[in-house]
Protein backbone atom coordinates (compact mmCIF):
# COMPACT_ATOMS: atom_id res chain seq x y z
CA UNK A 1 0.00 0.00 0.00
CA UNK A 2 1.35 3.38 -0.77
CA UNK A 3 1.54 6.20 1.79
CA UNK A 4 2.75 9.69 1.35
CA UNK A 5 5.77 10.88 2.97
CA UNK A 6 8.48 13.47 3.56
CA UNK A 7 11.96 13.94 3.75
CA UNK A 8 14.17 16.98 4.93
CA UNK A 9 16.65 18.11 2.95
CA UNK A 10 18.66 21.09 3.77
CA UNK A 11 16.01 22.51 5.84
CA UNK A 12 13.50 22.20 3.11
CA UNK A 13 10.45 19.81 3.43
CA UNK A 14 9.75 17.52 0.16
CA UNK A 15 6.69 15.24 -0.39
CA UNK A 16 7.03 11.84 -1.94
CA UNK A 17 4.97 9.07 -2.69
CA UNK A 18 6.42 6.17 -0.78
CA UNK A 19 5.70 2.34 -1.36
CA UNK A 20 7.40 -0.32 1.56
CA UNK A 21 8.77 -3.32 -0.27
CA UNK A 22 11.05 -6.42 0.90
CA UNK A 23 14.08 -6.20 -0.59
CA UNK A 24 16.29 -9.40 0.43
CA UNK A 25 13.76 -10.35 3.43
CA UNK A 26 13.32 -7.24 4.86
CA UNK A 27 10.60 -3.97 4.68
CA UNK A 28 11.97 -1.20 2.68
CA UNK A 29 10.61 2.33 1.64
CA UNK A 30 10.70 2.53 -2.39
CA UNK A 31 10.47 5.94 -3.72
CA UNK A 32 6.86 5.46 -6.61
CA UNK A 33 7.03 9.43 -7.36
CA UNK A 34 8.95 12.87 -6.73
CA UNK A 35 5.90 15.33 -5.56
CA UNK A 36 8.01 18.40 -4.96
CA UNK A 37 7.90 21.10 -1.90
CA UNK A 38 4.28 21.29 0.17
CA UNK A 39 3.75 25.15 -1.59
CA UNK A 40 4.51 23.27 -5.42
CA UNK A 41 2.36 20.28 -4.44
CA UNK A 42 -0.61 22.74 -3.18
CA UNK A 43 -0.46 24.96 -6.44
CA UNK A 44 -0.67 21.67 -8.44
CA UNK A 45 -3.95 20.54 -6.56
CA UNK A 46 -5.15 24.21 -7.32
CA UNK A 47 -4.69 23.87 -11.12
CA UNK A 48 -2.14 26.85 -10.85
CA UNK A 49 0.82 24.92 -12.17
CA UNK A 50 1.00 23.33 -15.49
CA UNK A 51 3.32 23.41 -18.99
CA UNK A 52 3.48 26.50 -20.28
CA UNK A 53 4.22 25.63 -23.68
CA UNK A 54 5.07 22.40 -25.04
CA UNK A 55 7.03 21.81 -28.85
CA UNK A 56 8.81 18.37 -30.45
CA UNK A 57 11.83 18.47 -32.57
CA UNK A 58 12.70 16.47 -35.49
CA UNK A 59 15.26 14.46 -33.37
CA UNK A 60 16.55 11.03 -34.21
CA UNK A 61 18.37 11.88 -37.69
CA UNK A 62 20.25 14.45 -35.94
CA UNK A 63 21.28 12.76 -32.82
CA UNK A 64 22.27 9.63 -34.58
CA UNK A 65 24.44 11.33 -36.94
CA UNK A 66 26.30 13.78 -34.24
CA UNK A 67 26.68 10.81 -31.83
CA UNK A 68 28.23 9.28 -34.88
CA UNK A 69 30.67 12.27 -35.19
CA UNK A 70 31.46 12.53 -31.26
CA UNK A 71 32.26 8.71 -31.51
CA UNK A 72 34.60 8.56 -34.59
CA UNK A 73 36.35 12.36 -33.21
CA UNK A 74 35.36 13.94 -36.62
CA UNK A 75 35.69 17.58 -35.82
CA UNK A 76 38.78 17.46 -33.89
CA UNK A 77 39.91 15.28 -37.47
CA UNK A 78 39.05 18.10 -39.71
CA UNK A 79 40.29 20.96 -37.57
CA UNK A 80 43.85 19.62 -37.82
CA UNK A 81 44.12 20.33 -41.26
CA UNK A 82 42.77 24.11 -40.97
CA UNK A 83 44.97 26.32 -42.27
CA UNK A 84 44.25 29.82 -41.18
CA UNK A 85 43.63 31.50 -44.49
CA UNK A 86 42.64 35.06 -43.54
CA UNK A 87 44.13 36.69 -39.80
CA UNK A 88 40.69 36.51 -38.34
CA UNK A 89 40.77 32.91 -37.80
CA UNK A 90 44.48 33.04 -36.42
CA UNK A 91 43.35 35.09 -33.85
CA UNK A 92 39.98 33.54 -32.80
CA UNK A 93 39.35 30.09 -34.07
CA UNK A 94 35.62 30.00 -32.95
CA UNK A 95 33.18 32.06 -34.85
CA UNK A 96 29.76 31.93 -32.92
CA UNK A 97 30.52 29.35 -30.92
CA UNK A 98 32.02 26.79 -33.53
CA UNK A 99 34.61 25.93 -34.95
CA UNK A 100 35.61 25.13 -38.91
CA UNK A 101 35.55 21.12 -38.04
CA UNK A 102 31.89 21.67 -36.31
CA UNK A 103 30.78 24.06 -39.23
CA UNK A 104 31.51 21.51 -42.05
CA UNK A 105 29.89 18.61 -39.78
CA UNK A 106 26.73 20.68 -39.38
CA UNK A 107 27.18 21.31 -43.51
CA UNK A 108 27.63 17.58 -43.70
CA UNK A 109 24.60 16.48 -41.44
CA UNK A 110 22.20 18.91 -43.37
CA UNK A 111 22.77 17.65 -46.57
CA UNK A 112 22.05 14.24 -45.19
CA UNK A 113 18.67 15.37 -43.55
CA UNK A 114 17.23 18.23 -45.78
CA UNK A 115 19.51 19.46 -48.93
CA UNK A 116 19.30 23.24 -48.44
CA UNK A 117 21.32 26.39 -49.16
CA UNK A 118 23.77 27.49 -46.75
CA UNK A 119 21.27 30.45 -46.28
CA UNK A 120 18.42 28.15 -45.64
CA UNK A 121 20.25 25.51 -43.33
CA UNK A 122 18.80 27.41 -40.04
CA UNK A 123 15.50 27.23 -41.68
CA UNK A 124 15.88 23.79 -41.41
CA UNK A 125 17.88 23.25 -38.22
CA UNK A 126 15.69 24.93 -35.83
CA UNK A 127 12.95 22.31 -36.79
CA UNK A 128 15.24 19.74 -34.85
CA UNK A 129 17.31 18.82 -31.98
CA UNK A 130 20.12 20.09 -33.36
CA UNK A 131 20.65 23.43 -31.51
CA UNK A 132 19.66 21.67 -27.97
CA UNK A 133 21.75 18.45 -28.31
CA UNK A 134 24.93 20.98 -29.00
CA UNK A 135 24.22 23.76 -26.30
CA UNK A 136 24.71 26.50 -28.28
CA UNK A 137 23.00 29.03 -30.67
CA UNK A 138 23.07 28.01 -34.43
CA UNK A 139 20.43 30.76 -35.66
CA UNK A 140 23.91 33.01 -36.54
CA UNK A 141 24.53 29.92 -38.96
CA UNK A 142 24.29 31.95 -42.26
CA UNK A 143 25.98 31.66 -45.69
CA UNK A 144 28.43 34.24 -44.62
CA UNK A 145 29.55 32.11 -41.89
CA UNK A 146 29.87 28.89 -43.46
CA UNK A 147 31.84 30.45 -46.65
CA UNK A 148 34.30 32.34 -44.27
CA UNK A 149 35.05 28.96 -42.45
CA UNK A 150 35.19 26.65 -45.45
CA UNK A 151 38.03 28.92 -46.47
CA UNK A 152 39.81 27.42 -43.66
CA UNK A 153 40.18 24.01 -45.30
CA UNK A 154 42.32 23.90 -48.09
CA UNK A 155 41.37 21.62 -51.18
CA UNK A 156 44.76 19.85 -51.20
CA UNK A 157 43.94 18.69 -47.93
CA UNK A 158 40.73 16.94 -48.37
CA UNK A 159 42.27 13.50 -49.64
CA UNK A 160 44.31 13.26 -46.29
CA UNK A 161 41.82 13.95 -44.89
CA UNK A 162 39.41 11.34 -45.91
CA UNK A 163 42.02 9.52 -46.02
CA UNK A 164 42.13 9.12 -41.95
CA UNK A 165 38.84 9.42 -41.48
CA UNK A 166 38.47 6.40 -43.06
CA UNK A 167 41.10 4.19 -41.74
CA UNK A 168 39.11 5.49 -38.04
CA UNK A 169 36.11 3.86 -40.07
CA UNK A 170 38.11 0.64 -40.76
CA UNK A 171 39.15 0.32 -37.54
CA UNK A 172 35.72 0.41 -35.75
CA UNK A 173 33.52 -0.98 -38.15
CA UNK A 174 35.45 -3.83 -40.31
CA UNK A 175 32.85 -3.06 -43.53
CA UNK A 176 32.98 -5.71 -46.01
CA UNK A 177 34.99 -4.29 -49.37
CA UNK A 178 36.02 -6.97 -51.21
CA UNK A 179 34.24 -6.03 -54.49
CA UNK A 180 34.23 -2.13 -55.22
CA UNK A 181 32.54 -0.11 -57.79
CA UNK A 182 33.86 2.70 -60.10
CA UNK A 183 31.83 5.39 -62.08
CA UNK A 184 31.66 8.89 -62.52
CA UNK A 185 28.62 11.41 -62.95
CA UNK A 186 28.08 15.53 -63.73
CA UNK A 187 25.52 17.78 -61.62
CA UNK A 188 24.92 20.53 -63.27
CA UNK A 189 25.22 23.90 -61.37
CA UNK A 190 24.24 27.83 -62.70
CA UNK A 191 27.31 29.41 -62.53
CA UNK A 192 27.31 31.82 -64.93
CA UNK A 193 29.44 31.68 -68.26
CA UNK A 194 31.41 34.89 -67.94
CA UNK A 195 32.61 33.65 -64.67
CA UNK A 196 35.89 32.86 -65.15
CA UNK A 197 37.34 32.19 -61.44
CA UNK A 198 35.80 28.85 -61.90
CA UNK A 199 37.63 25.99 -63.74
CA UNK A 200 35.95 23.06 -62.68
CA UNK A 201 32.11 23.95 -63.99
CA UNK A 202 32.35 23.25 -67.52
CA UNK A 203 30.11 22.93 -70.39
CA UNK A 204 29.56 19.13 -71.53
CA UNK A 205 26.96 16.28 -71.95
CA UNK A 206 24.83 16.52 -69.45
CA UNK A 207 23.50 12.90 -67.74
CA UNK A 208 20.49 14.72 -66.81
CA UNK A 209 19.63 16.43 -69.97
CA UNK A 210 21.01 20.22 -68.80
CA UNK A 211 22.98 20.85 -71.55
CA UNK A 212 22.93 24.48 -71.56
CA UNK A 213 24.70 24.88 -68.13
CA UNK A 214 28.03 24.10 -66.95
CA UNK A 215 28.56 20.96 -65.30
CA UNK A 216 30.66 19.69 -62.24
CA UNK A 217 31.80 16.10 -62.68
CA UNK A 218 32.15 13.44 -59.39
CA UNK A 219 34.38 9.78 -59.22
CA UNK A 220 33.56 7.52 -56.95
CA UNK A 221 34.54 4.41 -55.46
CA UNK A 222 32.17 2.38 -52.92
CA UNK A 223 31.43 -1.48 -51.71
CA UNK A 224 29.26 -3.54 -52.64
CA UNK A 225 28.25 -4.26 -49.03
CA UNK A 226 28.05 -1.46 -47.28
CA UNK A 227 27.64 1.34 -49.94
CA UNK A 228 30.61 2.97 -48.57
CA UNK A 229 32.59 5.30 -50.39
CA UNK A 230 36.52 4.85 -50.13
CA UNK A 231 37.37 7.31 -52.67
CA UNK A 232 35.97 10.40 -54.54
CA UNK A 233 37.22 13.18 -56.97
CA UNK A 234 35.85 16.19 -57.81
CA UNK A 235 36.98 17.01 -61.11
CA UNK A 236 36.05 19.51 -64.51
CA UNK A 237 33.00 18.29 -65.78
CA UNK A 238 34.05 17.96 -69.49
CA UNK A 239 37.28 15.25 -68.83
CA UNK A 240 36.01 12.02 -70.85
CA UNK A 241 35.23 9.07 -68.19
CA UNK A 242 38.82 7.52 -69.92
CA UNK A 243 40.91 10.43 -68.79
CA UNK A 244 39.02 10.46 -65.43
CA UNK A 245 40.09 6.66 -65.10
CA UNK A 246 43.50 7.27 -66.00
CA UNK A 247 44.21 9.89 -63.30
CA UNK A 248 42.77 8.14 -60.66
CA UNK A 249 44.26 4.48 -61.34
CA UNK A 250 47.42 5.12 -59.05
CA UNK A 251 45.25 6.80 -56.34
CA UNK A 252 42.30 4.25 -56.17
CA UNK A 253 45.44 1.63 -55.52
CA UNK A 254 47.00 4.00 -53.14
CA UNK A 255 43.88 4.38 -50.84
CA UNK A 256 43.72 0.46 -50.90
CA UNK A 257 47.11 0.26 -49.44
CA UNK A 258 46.83 2.84 -47.01
CA UNK A 259 43.96 1.28 -45.70
CA UNK A 260 45.64 -1.95 -45.18
CA UNK A 261 43.56 -3.59 -47.68
CA UNK A 262 44.99 -6.45 -49.71
CA UNK A 263 44.57 -5.70 -53.74
CA UNK A 264 44.97 -9.38 -54.75
CA UNK A 265 41.61 -9.56 -52.47
CA UNK A 266 39.87 -7.29 -53.86
CA UNK A 267 38.01 -6.39 -57.21
CA UNK A 268 37.87 -2.99 -59.21
CA UNK A 269 34.50 -3.25 -61.25
CA UNK A 270 33.84 -0.10 -63.64
CA UNK A 271 32.11 0.47 -66.53
CA UNK A 272 32.47 0.20 -70.63
CA UNK A 273 33.44 3.91 -70.48
CA UNK A 274 36.75 3.52 -69.34
CA UNK A 275 38.34 1.33 -70.91
CA UNK A 276 41.27 1.95 -73.21
CA UNK A 277 44.29 -0.04 -73.59
CA UNK A 278 46.11 2.03 -71.55
CA UNK A 279 44.00 2.01 -68.63
CA UNK A 280 44.08 -1.90 -68.59
CA UNK A 281 47.54 -1.47 -68.83
CA UNK A 282 47.41 0.79 -65.79
CA UNK A 283 45.47 -1.77 -63.73
CA UNK A 284 48.25 -4.88 -64.64
CA UNK A 285 51.19 -2.05 -63.59
CA UNK A 286 49.21 -1.03 -60.10
CA UNK A 287 48.70 -4.82 -59.25
CA UNK A 288 44.58 -4.39 -59.59
CA UNK A 289 41.93 -6.84 -60.45
CA UNK A 290 38.87 -5.77 -62.03
CA UNK A 291 35.80 -6.68 -63.66
CA UNK A 292 34.58 -4.40 -66.56
CA UNK A 293 32.37 -4.23 -69.27
CA UNK A 294 32.50 -4.25 -72.97
CA UNK A 295 30.62 -3.25 -76.10
CA UNK A 296 28.81 -5.83 -78.13
CA UNK A 297 28.59 -3.59 -81.18
CA UNK A 298 32.57 -4.08 -81.21
CA UNK A 299 33.15 -7.40 -81.17
CA UNK A 300 30.62 -8.84 -83.12
CA UNK A 301 32.67 -11.71 -83.75
CA UNK A 302 32.81 -12.76 -79.96
CA UNK A 303 28.83 -12.35 -80.11
CA UNK A 304 28.45 -14.19 -83.05
CA UNK A 305 30.66 -17.35 -81.54
CA UNK A 306 28.68 -17.17 -78.30
CA UNK A 307 25.18 -17.88 -80.42
CA UNK A 308 26.60 -20.46 -81.69
CA UNK A 309 28.21 -22.19 -78.44
CA UNK A 310 25.99 -20.53 -75.34
CA UNK A 311 25.24 -23.06 -72.61
CA UNK A 312 22.94 -22.49 -69.29
CA UNK A 313 23.73 -22.18 -66.03
CA UNK A 314 21.59 -21.13 -63.42
CA UNK A 315 22.54 -17.81 -61.53
CA UNK A 316 20.19 -17.26 -58.27
CA UNK A 317 17.66 -19.57 -59.46
CA UNK A 318 17.21 -17.80 -62.71
CA UNK A 319 18.62 -20.09 -66.01
CA UNK A 320 20.83 -17.69 -68.25
CA UNK A 321 22.41 -19.06 -71.55
CA UNK A 322 26.37 -17.80 -71.29
CA UNK A 323 29.42 -18.37 -73.32
CA UNK A 324 32.93 -18.04 -71.37
CA UNK A 325 36.45 -18.02 -73.36
CA UNK A 326 40.07 -16.55 -72.88
CA UNK A 327 41.52 -14.34 -75.62
CA UNK A 328 43.94 -11.83 -76.28
CA UNK A 329 42.85 -8.76 -76.18
CA UNK A 330 44.27 -5.55 -76.05
CA UNK A 331 47.74 -7.12 -75.36
CA UNK A 332 46.67 -9.43 -72.88
CA UNK A 333 44.80 -12.39 -71.91
CA UNK A 334 41.52 -11.95 -70.59
CA UNK A 335 38.33 -14.07 -69.41
CA UNK A 336 35.46 -13.17 -71.64
CA UNK A 337 31.61 -13.79 -70.66
CA UNK A 338 29.47 -13.25 -73.15
CA UNK A 339 25.65 -13.71 -71.64
CA UNK A 340 22.06 -13.07 -72.50
CA UNK A 341 20.45 -10.45 -69.94
CA UNK A 342 16.66 -10.76 -70.10
CA UNK A 343 16.19 -7.66 -67.88
CA UNK A 344 18.52 -5.52 -70.43
CA UNK A 345 16.67 -6.84 -73.17
CA UNK A 346 13.10 -5.91 -72.09
CA UNK A 347 14.31 -2.16 -71.50
CA UNK A 348 16.03 -2.31 -74.84
CA UNK A 349 12.78 -3.46 -76.54
CA UNK A 350 10.80 -1.03 -74.57
CA UNK A 351 13.18 1.68 -75.44
CA UNK A 352 12.98 0.49 -79.66
CA UNK A 353 9.03 0.05 -79.10
CA UNK A 354 8.50 3.77 -77.37
CA UNK A 355 10.94 5.81 -80.17
CA UNK A 356 9.41 3.80 -83.14
CA UNK A 357 5.71 5.35 -81.58
CA UNK A 358 7.64 8.35 -81.50
CA UNK A 359 8.61 8.41 -85.14
CA UNK A 360 5.00 7.25 -86.23
CA UNK A 361 3.27 9.92 -84.73
CA UNK A 362 5.46 12.77 -86.09
CA UNK A 363 5.18 10.69 -89.36
CA UNK A 364 1.21 11.15 -89.23
CA UNK A 365 1.77 14.99 -88.53
CA UNK A 366 3.97 15.05 -91.52
CA UNK A 367 0.88 13.00 -93.37
CA UNK A 368 -2.17 15.69 -92.18
CA UNK A 369 0.62 18.80 -93.48
CA UNK A 370 1.12 17.08 -96.78
CA UNK A 371 -2.91 16.46 -96.97
CA UNK A 372 -3.87 20.25 -96.26
CA UNK A 373 -5.11 21.70 -99.95
CA UNK A 374 -3.92 25.07 -98.19
CA UNK A 375 -0.89 24.05 -97.49
CA UNK A 376 2.24 25.45 -99.59
CA UNK A 377 4.01 23.37 -102.70
CA UNK A 378 6.77 21.03 -101.47
CA UNK A 379 10.21 19.81 -103.15
CA UNK A 380 10.81 16.70 -102.95
CA UNK A 381 14.42 16.61 -101.80
CA UNK A 382 13.55 18.57 -99.34
CA UNK A 383 10.45 16.11 -97.52
CA UNK A 384 13.16 13.77 -98.75
CA UNK A 385 15.73 14.38 -96.57
CA UNK A 386 13.06 15.92 -93.79
CA UNK A 387 11.94 12.39 -93.32
CA UNK A 388 15.39 10.88 -93.57
CA UNK A 389 16.30 13.31 -90.33
CA UNK A 390 13.04 11.92 -88.50
CA UNK A 391 13.84 8.39 -88.94
CA UNK A 392 17.39 8.98 -87.75
CA UNK A 393 18.33 7.11 -84.49
CA UNK A 394 19.66 4.41 -82.50
CA UNK A 395 18.21 0.66 -83.98
CA UNK A 396 15.91 2.64 -86.03
CA UNK A 397 17.72 2.17 -89.33
CA UNK A 398 15.29 0.11 -91.59
CA UNK A 399 12.28 -0.25 -89.44
CA UNK A 400 10.17 2.16 -91.35
CA UNK A 401 9.96 2.31 -94.54
CA UNK A 402 8.07 5.39 -96.36
CA UNK A 403 6.69 5.96 -99.86
CA UNK A 404 6.25 9.89 -101.04
CA UNK A 405 3.57 10.05 -103.74
CA UNK A 406 3.76 13.18 -105.99
CA UNK A 407 -0.17 13.68 -107.15
CA UNK A 408 0.69 17.08 -108.67
CA UNK A 409 3.66 19.33 -109.30
CA UNK A 410 4.56 20.15 -104.88
CA UNK A 411 1.45 18.03 -103.97
CA UNK A 412 2.29 14.81 -102.26
CA UNK A 413 1.44 12.40 -99.67
CA UNK A 414 2.98 10.27 -97.45
CA UNK A 415 2.56 6.44 -96.64
CA UNK A 416 4.69 4.19 -94.10
CA UNK A 417 4.34 0.85 -92.79
CA UNK A 418 6.45 -1.17 -90.17
CA UNK A 419 9.42 -3.83 -91.43
CA UNK A 420 8.29 -6.35 -89.05
CA UNK A 421 11.62 -8.21 -90.85
CA UNK A 422 14.21 -5.76 -89.76
CA UNK A 423 12.38 -5.52 -85.92
CA UNK A 424 12.62 -9.07 -85.62
CA UNK A 425 15.74 -8.96 -86.16
CA UNK A 426 16.89 -6.33 -84.13
CA UNK A 427 14.82 -8.49 -81.08
CA UNK A 428 17.33 -10.91 -81.94
CA UNK A 429 20.64 -8.83 -81.38
CA UNK A 430 19.51 -7.41 -78.03
CA UNK A 431 20.52 -8.23 -74.10
CA UNK A 432 23.90 -9.10 -74.79
CA UNK A 433 26.30 -8.45 -72.02
CA UNK A 434 29.80 -8.80 -72.59
CA UNK A 435 32.50 -9.09 -69.15
CA UNK A 436 36.25 -9.07 -68.88
CA UNK A 437 38.13 -9.76 -66.28
CA UNK A 438 41.86 -10.69 -65.51
CA UNK A 439 40.37 -13.29 -62.78
CA UNK A 440 40.84 -16.41 -64.43
CA UNK A 441 40.11 -18.37 -61.70
CA UNK A 442 36.76 -17.45 -60.79
CA UNK A 443 33.68 -18.95 -61.89
CA UNK A 444 31.18 -17.50 -64.06
CA UNK A 445 29.20 -17.41 -61.65
CA UNK A 446 31.38 -15.25 -59.32
CA UNK A 447 32.62 -12.96 -62.17
CA UNK A 448 28.33 -11.84 -63.59
CA UNK A 449 27.72 -11.47 -59.51
CA UNK A 450 30.77 -8.69 -59.26
CA UNK A 451 29.50 -6.98 -62.68
CA UNK A 452 26.26 -6.47 -60.61
CA UNK A 453 27.84 -4.51 -57.73
CA UNK A 454 28.20 -1.74 -60.84
CA UNK A 455 24.63 -0.99 -59.48
CA UNK A 456 25.99 0.22 -55.90
CA UNK A 457 27.53 3.05 -57.15
CA UNK A 458 24.48 4.06 -59.58
CA UNK A 459 23.22 3.85 -56.14
CA UNK A 460 24.84 5.57 -54.29
CA UNK A 461 24.64 8.96 -57.44
CA UNK A 462 20.54 8.72 -57.37
CA UNK A 463 21.01 9.35 -53.45
CA UNK A 464 23.23 12.11 -54.58
CA UNK A 465 20.90 13.60 -56.79
CA UNK A 466 17.69 12.79 -54.67
CA UNK A 467 16.27 16.31 -53.41
CA UNK A 468 15.11 15.22 -50.39
CA UNK A 469 18.02 13.29 -48.73
CA UNK A 470 22.02 13.51 -49.39
CA UNK A 471 21.79 15.80 -52.74
CA UNK A 472 24.82 17.72 -54.08
CA UNK A 473 22.63 20.07 -55.34
CA UNK A 474 21.74 23.04 -54.53
CA UNK A 475 25.27 24.45 -54.57
CA UNK A 476 25.71 28.19 -54.84
CA UNK A 477 29.32 28.33 -54.48
CA UNK A 478 31.35 29.65 -57.68
CA UNK A 479 34.93 29.05 -56.74
CA UNK A 480 37.46 25.90 -56.95
CA UNK A 481 38.25 25.79 -53.63
CA UNK A 482 34.77 26.28 -52.31
CA UNK A 483 33.24 23.86 -54.75
CA UNK A 484 35.96 21.14 -53.30
CA UNK A 485 34.91 21.52 -49.93
CA UNK A 486 30.95 21.58 -50.60
CA UNK A 487 31.83 18.02 -52.45
CA UNK A 488 33.62 17.21 -49.54
CA UNK A 489 31.01 17.83 -47.02
CA UNK A 490 28.11 16.11 -49.37
CA UNK A 491 30.01 12.80 -49.25
CA UNK A 492 31.30 12.75 -45.96
CA UNK A 493 27.32 13.04 -44.70
CA UNK A 494 26.54 10.17 -47.35
CA UNK A 495 29.48 8.53 -45.54
CA UNK A 496 27.65 9.27 -42.19
CA UNK A 497 24.35 7.80 -43.71
CA UNK A 498 26.33 4.57 -45.09
CA UNK A 499 27.27 3.91 -41.49
CA UNK A 500 23.76 4.55 -40.02
CA UNK A 501 22.67 1.74 -42.49
CA UNK A 502 25.63 -0.74 -41.59
CA UNK A 503 24.80 -0.29 -37.78
CA UNK A 504 21.47 -0.89 -38.15
CA UNK A 505 20.91 -3.83 -40.51
CA UNK A 506 24.00 -5.87 -38.92
CA UNK A 507 21.46 -5.41 -35.71
CA UNK A 508 18.56 -7.01 -37.56
CA UNK A 509 16.30 -3.82 -37.30
CA UNK A 510 16.86 -2.30 -40.51
CA UNK A 511 16.92 -3.56 -44.04
CA UNK A 512 16.20 -0.43 -46.48
CA UNK A 513 18.50 2.66 -48.43
CA UNK A 514 20.27 5.05 -46.50
CA UNK A 515 17.61 7.57 -47.63
CA UNK A 516 14.84 5.24 -46.26
CA UNK A 517 16.12 5.20 -43.26
CA UNK A 518 16.75 9.29 -42.63
CA UNK A 519 13.27 8.99 -43.15
CA UNK A 520 12.40 6.55 -40.15
CA UNK A 521 14.72 8.31 -37.86
CA UNK A 522 12.86 11.33 -38.71
CA UNK A 523 9.94 10.28 -37.25
CA UNK A 524 11.56 10.02 -33.92
CA UNK A 525 10.47 13.04 -32.13
CA UNK A 526 11.83 14.94 -28.95
CA UNK A 527 9.50 17.29 -27.05
CA UNK A 528 10.22 19.57 -24.78
CA UNK A 529 8.28 20.44 -21.70
CA UNK A 530 7.98 24.35 -20.72
CA UNK A 531 6.56 24.27 -16.69
CA UNK A 532 5.90 27.07 -14.21
CA UNK A 533 7.96 26.77 -11.35
CA UNK A 534 6.21 29.61 -8.92
CA UNK A 535 9.39 31.37 -8.23
CA UNK A 536 11.18 34.05 -10.31
CA UNK A 537 13.75 32.87 -12.88
CA UNK A 538 12.92 30.87 -16.23
CA UNK A 539 10.11 28.05 -16.26
CA UNK A 540 11.73 24.68 -15.86
CA UNK A 541 12.06 22.71 -19.31
CA UNK A 542 11.89 18.70 -19.49
CA UNK A 543 12.34 16.89 -21.84
CA UNK A 544 11.25 13.27 -23.31
CA UNK A 545 11.01 11.58 -26.51
CA UNK A 546 7.74 11.00 -27.98
CA UNK A 547 5.70 7.95 -27.71
CA UNK A 548 7.02 5.87 -30.75
CA UNK A 549 6.43 2.45 -32.68
CA UNK A 550 7.68 -0.50 -31.68
CA UNK A 551 9.92 -0.93 -34.88
CA UNK A 552 11.21 2.54 -34.22
CA UNK A 553 12.22 2.16 -30.79
CA UNK A 554 14.35 -1.03 -31.48
CA UNK A 555 16.06 1.44 -34.49
CA UNK A 556 16.57 3.99 -31.87
CA UNK A 557 18.06 1.38 -28.97
CA UNK A 558 20.25 -0.30 -32.30
CA UNK A 559 21.90 3.34 -33.06
CA UNK A 560 21.98 4.31 -29.23
CA UNK A 561 19.69 7.25 -29.37
CA UNK A 562 16.88 6.75 -26.56
CA UNK A 563 18.32 8.49 -23.69
CA UNK A 564 21.12 11.04 -25.69
CA UNK A 565 19.03 14.06 -25.13
CA UNK A 566 20.08 13.23 -21.32
CA UNK A 567 23.75 12.43 -22.11
CA UNK A 568 24.42 14.92 -24.92
CA UNK A 569 27.60 14.07 -27.51
CA UNK A 570 30.46 15.70 -26.08
CA UNK A 571 32.14 17.05 -29.36
CA UNK A 572 34.85 19.22 -29.20
CA UNK A 573 34.80 21.91 -31.55
CA UNK A 574 31.69 23.70 -29.89
CA UNK A 575 32.00 26.82 -28.03
CA UNK A 576 30.43 25.02 -25.00
CA UNK A 577 33.40 22.26 -25.29
CA UNK A 578 36.19 24.27 -27.36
Amino acid sequence: MATIQAKTSRGHKYWYIVESRRVNGKPRPVVLAYLGKPEDLLRRLQGQLGPLAVKSYAHGAVAALLKLVADLQIVELINGYVKAQRPYFAEKPLRHGLTVGMTLVLAAIGRACRPTSKQGWWEWAKTTSCEFLLRVALSPLDSQHFWDLMDSLPEDAIPRLEMDLLQRIQQRYRLDSDTLALDTTNFFTFIATTNVRCSLAQRTRSKQKRHDLRHIGLALVVTRQDLMPLFHLTYQGNLHDVTVFAHITAQIATRLRQLGMDPERHTLVFDRGNNSRDNLHRLQRHQLHYVGALRPCDHRQLVADAEKHFTAIDLDGTPVQVYRDQRLLWGAQRTLVVFISHRLKSGQLRGIYQELERKKTRLRQLQRQLANPRARPRRRDQLEAQIADLLKGQYMTGLLHTTLDEHQPGRFSLRFRTQRTALDHIEDQLGFRILMTDRHDWSTEDIIHAYHAQASVEHTFRHLKDPHHLAIRPQFHWTDQKLHVHFFTCVLGYQLAALLRHTARHAGVFTGTAGSLLRRLARIRLTTFLEATGQRGRPKATHQLETMEADDEALAQALGITDIHHHRPDIRGVGVYA
